[in-house]
């Protein structure tokens, strides 16, 4: 379980740098390419069913050309099978292409899902920090979405666009050259419109991304803290907010729907105007004799052809649009850096005995921002160090440095002599366990929640965590013991159960060392007893630093550290620290005011 700092999380402000188009595209052609012999099966279905279905406009006007002068009826149903043979082999293999790229933007998804998933279990607890978490699974489910809609669709509209415009290009210069300078009038002025648009387009999306991003990530907010909000009776200002949000969110995706949308009937209006045109000035060349009325039929059919994919590709250029920015989304976040890697030759941390020193640690969030200031101590194996103080004051910072999900910028932590930047990440945090605050259970059994980190235990040893715990009375009277079934985040269970539920995990982890922030602050005086009395069986001969707002609770902690301003401002034990009248004894006397 990941561990987040409570320097607070940031709303995605949109500011991000957008990757351009070229660089996008490249990025989304490499994961293709991984799948490049499915494409070159679809590009092949793509070209033989556009062939084939090319093939009916020519066969159109022989068909005609076999009615002029008299009625060829042996040509005429010769023609007319021909084409129906031709159409309906290009439907046939048209399905099977459907098929075929719907497999391919699966494969793709599904890869380019399991590289961010993977990502976000590398990259640094900053980021977490600084991205809200419901902008980043909007990213992981809605923008995979859409870049998964365009692939199915588009890059097979593309393909079959070049292919319709090319043939049918050709095709009318072998019908009649002088009829095609018609285009030349109007192709220019669909591209101008095209490329105008599509511009305005891709800037919209991105921003109707980035709305979405925030509105998926207030909701997941709200939603999780819904007892809150109704406890304060805070329904009304949660909802003007969220109006706020979703308000701003739909003009965004109005906006670019609208111009979206204006693309379509700008650029099929050049298309009917340039077919019109083939009317006008066919009919004046079919009048004098410089075409017969097949090809006219024919070349009209493919003007109408040639003139289609160009209306087609101003129609997807909204999903195209729409996918870059997505994709440029999903980028960013698998561009973010990885946590550091370990030094070369770190050591493999084993033999733990749990003796922890700070040498002068100093460390800051934000440049000229210092959160730590030569801080030192010593934590003797099996030694109870307590970290009190006014929020904000790096408790909680010192957990994030000790865990390495930050490193010092200044001075050394030591664990049995050794630095921690020494050290493999992956042996340092399998040295602790960690019972935080905000508990954390999945949706599973008792079993495997208790189990959860700690391979190949037995039902014995669960329970008998459990029973050091003092929660297995309680899972013994539920309705499948051990087997049963928590929801995701334990609302099937109170708080202090999960907690029990969380200590009873750490337990049997058996490690030298462990990490209570603030266990107790979110129960009952009561419930508070027995998560002590659980947490007594947990510390026993393990180096702990406990955070805590309660100081009842740290009265017999080996050291007490008084943090204020990134500064130990005092230390000793809690006798000590009253004698000294400072700011240790104002805490603890305004408990009971």
């Amino acid at each position: 379980m990941m561990y987040a700092g409570k320097q607070g999380k940031g709303r995605n402000d949109g500011s991000e740098k957008a990757r351009n188009t070229k660089y996008v595209l490249k990025r989304l052609w490499s994961y293709l390419y991984f799948y490049k012999m499915k494409l070159v099966i679809a590009i092949f279905l793509t070209i033989v069913a556009n062939v084939l279905s090319l093939v009916g406009p020519y066969l159109t006007g022989r068909t005609i050309s076999a009615m002029e002068g008299g009625v060829d009826f042996k040509s005429v149903f010769f023609f007319a099978g021909l084409m129906i043979f031709f159409y309906l082999l290009s439907s046939l293999l048209s399905y099977l292409l459907a098929v075929a790229m719907t497999k391919i933007s699966q494969s793709v998804v599904y890869k380019m899902r399991k590289d961010l998933f993977e990502k976000l279990n590398k990259v640094s607890i900053s980021y977490f920090d600084k991205n809200q978490t419901g902008d980043i699974i909007s990213k992981m489910s809605y923008d995979i979405d859409t870049i998964n809609t365009s692939l199915a669709n588009d890059v097979i509209s593309i393909f079959t666009s070049i292919i319709t415009v090319t043939i049918s290009f050709v095709m009318m210069l072998i019908m009649s050259p002088i009829l095609v300078l018609v285009f030349v009038f109007t192709i220019p002025i669909s591209v101008i419109i095209t490329r105008v648009l599509s511009k305005i387009v891709k800037k919209k999306y991105r921003i109707r991304n980035q709305k979405l991003g925030e509105m998926n990530g207030f909701a997941e907010e709200m939603i999780t803290g819904q007892r809150t909000i109704q406890s304060y009776v805070q329904e009304d200002s949660v909802l003007v907010k969220f109006d706020e949000i979703n308000e701003a969110a739909a003009t965004a995706s109005y906006e670019a729907g609208y111009y979206s949308t204006a693309v379509g009937p700008s650029v099929n209006f050049v298309s009917n105007l340039s077919v019109a045109l083939v009317g006008v000035f066919g009919g004046i060349l079919y009048f004098f004799g410089s075409i017969d009325i097949g090809k006219l039929a024919s070349f009209t059919l493919y003007s109408r052809r040639f003139s289609g994919p160009i209306n087609q590709m101003s129609n997807i250029i909204a999903d195209i649009q729409s996918a870059l920015a997505a994709s440029e989304r999903v980028f960013n976040v698998l561009d973010q850096p990885d946590e550091p890697k370990d030094i070369e030759n770190a050591l493999d941390y084993q033999n733990v005995n749990g003796n922890v020193e700070f040498k002068d640690v100093s460390f800051s969030y934000v440049e000229n921002t210092p959160v730590l200031s030569k801080v030192s101590f010593k934590a003797p194996k099996g030694s109870v160090i307590a970290i009190v103080g006014p929020t904000g004051g790096g408790k909680t910072t010192l957990v994030n440095l000790l865990m390495r999900f930050y490193d010092v910028q200044e001075g050394d932590i030591l664990i049995d002599d050794k630095p921690t930047r020494d050290l493999t990440r992956k042996s340092l945090r399998s040295a602790f366990s960690m019972v935080l605050q905000d508990t954390w259970i999945f949706h599973g059994t008792v079993f495997e929640n208790i189990a959860y980190g700690n391979k190949d235990v037995s039902r014995i040893e669960v329970e008998e965590a459990a029973k050091k715990a003092r929660i297995h009375s309680f899972i013994a009277h539920l309705p499948n013991g051990y087997d049963t079934i928590l929801t995701d985040e334990g609302l099937n269970i109170s708080k202090g159960q999960k907690q029990l539920l969380v200590i009873a995990r750490a337990i049997l982890s058996k490690t030298k060392m462990l990490i209570l922030d603030e266990a107790t602050s979110n129960v009952d005086t009561h419930t508070e007893v027995q998560i002590q009395k659980a947490m007594f069986a947990l510390m026993e001969n393990k180096t702990t630093f406990v955070i805590a707002h309660r100081l009842s609770t740290i009265q017999n902690a080996d050291l007490i550290l008084v943090i204020n301003e990134g500064n130990i401002i005092e230390q000793g034990t809690h006798n000590e620290l009253l004698e000294q009248k400072g700011f240790y004894n104002e805490l603890y006397q305004s408990q009971f005011v």
